[in-house]
């Protein structure tokens, strides 16, 4: 994998606003919503809701008079416009039909590593579920050891590694 960097990453590729009645995005969250989230907010978007984005949240609640909790639910997100349309889409531009982020991930995991979170290619260099060098890793948000985090937090930085670089990331198992 190689190392990328997530500067205008969004440039205005947002299809859609992001929230339905139901919509909630807080800490932890990631993806093409955050990203709307964050360029409504006027931060760098990186699509990833960590401590940034939850002060700039509570910034806005308190200058609109939300409740300042840091989690960008219905209110906040009709507040900053972002509400009664379809839920968080990206404008990929392409015709191609494919797989759910979900399934391809599982794939390239099972490809990768068996799909096995502890595991660390024979040279050190690849480390966890989906072969993360330290770079990328740190890249999309990670901290520390690839292969030493949680299963659900290697799924979630894979899932912004492929919406940024697609299956490219991936050379071996993510292509077809």
């Amino acid at each position: 994998m190689t190392l990328f960097s997530l500067t205008g990453l969004a440039g205005g590729a947002l299809a859609a606003p992001i929230a339905t009645t139901s919509t909630v995005l807080s800490a932890g969250t990631t993806g093409g919503g955050v990203v709307a989230l964050q360029q409504a907010l006027g931060i760098p978007a990186d699509g990833v809701y960590g401590p940034q984005t939850r002060a700039a949240v509570r910034r806005f609640q308190r200058g609109h008079g939300l409740s300042a909790d840091g989690v960008a639910g219905p209110a906040t997100l009709r507040a900053l416009g972002l509400s009664a349309r379809a839920a968080s889409t990206r404008s990929s531009g392409s015709t191609t039909s494919v797989p759910p982020a979900s399934s391809l991930l599982e794939r390239i995991a099972r490809c990768e590593s068996g799909g096995d979170p502890t595991v660390v290619s024979s040279d050190g260099q690849y480390r966890g579920k989906y072969q993360f060098s330290r770079e990328t890793w740190r890249g999309v948000g990670g901290s520390g050891d690839p292969a030493a985090a949680s299963e659900a937090e290697q799924d979630r930085r894979a899932a912004i590694l492929l919406e940024v670089q697609g299956r490219s990331a991936w050379p071996s198992c993510g292509a077809g």
